[in-house]
C-alpha cells in the first residue's frame, strides 16, 4: 500500500483575515462605500413623502448613481494609472463626502438625484481602485483578497439599510450626513496608513476597458452580470414600496437580507467554488435567484406579508454567491490587467443596476406590483442562457 507523504498534502487556503493595516483601512472605506448603496432603501418612502415625489422619481436616486458609476468606470483606470492608486482613492472618497453631504441639503428630488450622480462618480473612482489596491496589497493571493473585498461589500450592504433606518427615523436627511462623516473617517485612515502603490509602467488608455471587453470570456462574464444586476437591483430598489412598512421594518428586512449576502459571499461561495467550480456555481446561484424572484411575485400577488419577507431575505443567499463568483471571474477570465478588466466588467454590469430601479417602479405602477419580479426572474434566465451559450469562452475558469 502506498502512503501519501505529509508534505504532499495540499496546503491550507490562506486566511483572508490576516492583512496589513493599510488593507484593513481600505476595506473599512469600502464598507462605507457599499453602505451607501442600501442606505436609502428604508427611507425611500420617507424621501418620496418629504419631497412630494413619486416612486419612479425617487428610483432615480439609484439610476443616476449607478449610471454615472458605470460611465465613470471607463476613466478610472486612466485616472489611477496617472495620479496613482492612493490619490484616486482619496479623490473618490472626497467626492463622496461632498456629494453625500449635499444630498442631505436637497430641497427637491431633482437636486437629490443630481447629487447622487456626483456621489456615483466618487464611488466609481473609489470602488474600482479599492479592489485593485486590496488585491495588490493583501497577503494570501487574489482569492483571499477577493473574499476580503466581498466581505466589505456584504457588511456594507447589510449595515446600510440598518444605518439608514436608525438615522432616517430621526429625519430622512440624517443618513446622508452620517455617510459623509463615515467617509471622511475613511479618507483620513487611507491618507495616514496607505502607502502609495507604484504606478504602472504604461498608463492605461481611455479605451483600454472597452478593448478588454473584446475578450470572449470577459465579455461573457460582463453580459451575464448585466442581467444579474438587473434582477439584484429590482429587489433592492423596488421592494421598499411593496413591503408596506416603516423605516425600521424595511431596515430590519434588508439587514437580514444583507447578512445572508455577507455570509454566502464570504463563507459559502469560496467553498462551493473549490468544490464545483465558478461557472457551475453561477448557474446554481442564478437558478436560486430566479426561484426567489418568482416567490416574491407570488407573495405580492397573494398579499401574504410573511411569505414576502421570507422570500426577500432568501434572495440574499444567491446574490452573495453571485457577487463573489462574478468578481473572481472578472479578475481571472482574461489576460487583461486586473484594473482594466475590472473597469470594463463594471461598466457593463452597472448599466443593469442603473436600469432596474426606474424600469421596476415604472412597470409596477403601470401594470401590477408583482410584474417587476417576473421581469427579474426573466433576467436570471437570460443570464444563465448567456453563460451556457458562451461557455466555450470561460475555459480559464475551469476547476483544476
Amino acid at each position: 500500500m502506498t502512503t501519501t507523504h505529509p508534505s504532499a498534502r495540499p496546503a491550507p487556503a490562506p486566511s483572508p483575515w490576516r492583512q496589513p493595516l493599510p488593507v484593513w483601512a481600505t476595506a473599512f472605506a469600502a464598507v462605507v462605500a457599499f453602505m451607501g448603496i442600501g442606505l436609502v432603501d428604508p427611507i425611500l418612502p420617507s424621501i418620496a413623502d418629504g419631497l412630494a415625489a413619486t416612486p419612479a422619481q425617487v428610483s432615480l436616486l439609484f439610476t443616476s448613481y449607478f449610471l454615472v458609476t458605470a460611465l465613470a468606470m471607463l476613466i478610472t483606470g486612466a485616472v489611477s494609472s496617472r495620479i496613482g492608486g492612493k490619490a484616486t482613492l482619496l479623490t473618490g472618497l472626497a467626492l463622496v463626502v461632498v456629494f453625500a453631504a449635499l444630498s442631505g441639503t436637497s430641497e427637491t428630488v431633482t437636486a437629490l438625484v443630481g447629487f447622487r450622480a456626483g456621489w456615483g462618480l466618487g464611488n466609481a473612482l473609489f470602488i474600482a481602485t479599492a479592489l485593485a489596491v486590496i488585491v495588490g496589497a493583501a497577503s494570501g493571493g487574489t482569492a483571499a483578497a477577493i473574499v476580503l473585498y466581498e466581505a466589505a461589500l456584504g457588511v456594507g450592504i447589510a449595515s446600510g439599510p440598518l444605518v439608514g433606518a436608525l438615522l432616517g427615523d430621526w429625519h430622512w436627511r440624517a443618513p446622508f450626513f452620517g455617510t459623509a462623516a463615515l467617509m471622511a473617517a475613511g479618507f483620513l485612515l487611507i491618507a495616514l496608513l496607505l502607502r502609495a502603490p507604484a504606478k504602472p509602467a504604461r498608463p492605461t488608455r481611455l479605451g483600454d476597458p472597452l478593448r478588454a471587453l473584446a475578450h470572449g470570456g470577459l465579455a461573457t462574464t460582463a453580459a451575464t452580470a448585466l442581467f444579474y444586476n438587473f434582477a439584484f437591483f429590482t429587489v433592492l430598489a423596488f421592494t421598499p414600496f411593496v413591503l408596506g412598512m416603516g423605516a425600521y421594518g424595511i431596515g430590519a428586512v434588508f439587514f437580514a437580507w444583507g447578512v445572508c449576502v455577507a455570509l454566502s459571499s464570504v463563507v459559502a461561495a469560496p467553498r462551493l467554488q473549490r468544490r464545483i467550480g465558478t461557472v457551475p456555481l453561477l448557474h446554481t446561484a442564478l437558478a436560486l435567484l430566479l426561484l426567489a424572484q418568482a416567490a416574491i411575485a407570488v407573495s405580492v400577488a397573494a398579499d401574504t406579508p410573511p411569505a414576502l419577507i421570507a422570500a426577500v431575505i432568501a434572495t440574499g443567499v444567491p446574490i452573495g454567491l453571485c457577487n463573489t463568483a462574478f468578481t473572481e471571474a472578472a479578475m481571472e477570465v482574461s489576460d487583461a490587467p486586473r484594473p482594466v478588466a475590472s473597469a470594463g466588467y463594471n461598466f457593463v454590469r452597472w448599466i443593469g443596476g442603473a436600469a432596474a430601479p426606474f424600469v421596476a417602479t415604472t412597470l409596477g405602477a403601470a401594470l401590477t406590483p408583482w410584474a417587476p419580479y417576473l421581469l427579474g426572474a426573466a433576467c436570471c434566465l437570460a443570464a444563465a442562457t448567456v453563460l451556457a451559450a458562451r461557455r466555450r469562452h470561460l475555459g480559464a475558469l475551469a476547476r483544476a
